[in-house]
């Protein structure tokens, strides 16, 4: 059994009986799982926050799931949530290597089949997350569908700003200076600086009270802006991945009309080449459209349950 690990419940709004694992990677790295059991549960969806993002902020997906007859397991990557920290600087979200994240997708895989948690497993991955799910699932996830909501398959950038940010953050490694923040972020959370009315991520003021609560009542689980290397690092895969063909794994993804943290042409055009694959565009959604208002979440989570439910016949 493993270690077990904090779980702040009074936070996650998530169904009763969620704990969590201290895991350890290949590498040594220590991340932490959240699980929300479900009785007789159709599958297990592995949910793959987004950069900044820990387990407890899913509880509420985790509710919606269960509703909706499927259990769920969420991951703090290294780097954030209550994972081992890449640098001193614990408000500087750092990677030596995009490749590393998915140390910690084998890691929390073993720990899905030493739980024995119910299968088929399922995937949702949220911009960072969705990045990386990508890669997972090129490299043969075991999962019979896949949800993204805004996934970080390019970056929306000034055209202008675009070189400026390869160039410096591919410097910063030879000149020493890797694990600065980009220029312009901060190393205070987004949801502690930002204002309802400005906010890039939901529509829902009550969802944006509950970020800033989150990381008001347990700090540590906060992280500001990224490193150098992490952009520079990010900026590779999502390069890389660009050139890939789409996985033969069905695929359902959210995209919203006010989206301006990823880059919508990138997601239109993986959908438009997707094998099994649909691409939804929600008028009016931001970029956390899984935290946005009651109706748009129950649309989605509607969405996806039907869309899981009907893979279940092709592993039965």
């Amino acid at each position: 059994m493993p270690e077990a690990a904090p779980f702040f419940a009074e936070i996650a709004e998530g169904p009763d009986g969620g704990r969590a694992h201290w895991l350890t990677t290949a590498d040594g790295v220590r991340i932490r799982v959240g699980h929300w059991p479900m009785a007789h549960a159709k599958g297990t969806v592995l949910i793959f926050p987004g950069r900044t993002e820990f387990v407890e902020k899913y509880g509420q997906t985790a509710q919606a799931l269960q509703d909706r007859g499927y259990a769920s397991l969420a991951i703090d990557w290294r780097g954030q949530g209550i994972a081992d920290r890449m640098t001193p600087n614990r408000a500087v979200g750092h990677v030596g290597a995009f490749a590393d994240y998915q140390k910690d997708v084998a890691a929390t895989l073993a720990y899905a089949t030493e739980m024995d948690l119910p299968r088929p497993y399922f995937m949702i991955g949220h911009s960072m997350g969705g990045c990386i799910g990508l890669r997972s699932l090129t490299e043969a996830l075991d999962v019979a569908g896949a949800m993204f909501s805004a996934p970080m398959w390019g970056v929306q950038m000034a055209s202008v700003m675009r070189p400026i940010a390869w160039g410096l953050s591919a410097i910063s490694t030879p000149l020493g200076f890797e694990k600065s923040l980009v220029p312009g972020q901060e190393e205070k959370g987004y949801a502690l600086r930002a204002s309802f009315e400005e906010n890039a991520l939901t529509n829902d003021p009550d969802m944006w009270a509950l970020f800033g609560r989150q990381l008001q009542m347990h700090p540590d689980l906060g992280l500001g802006g990224p490193s150098l290397r992490w952009l520079n690092r990010s900026l590779r895969e999502m390069q890389h991945l660009s050139h890939m063909p789409s996985p033969r794994v069905p695929a359902l993804t959210y995209l919203g009309t006010d989206e301006v943290i990823v880059d919508p042409l990138r997601i239109r055009a993986r959908m438009r080449d997707w094998p099994d694959g649909v691409l939804r565009v929600i008028d009016g959604g931001k970029h956390e459209m899984l935290m946005d208002t009651p109706e748009m979440r129950n649309m989605i989570f509607d969405e996806t349950a039907a869309f899981f439910d009907a893979q279940l016949s092709n592993t039965a």
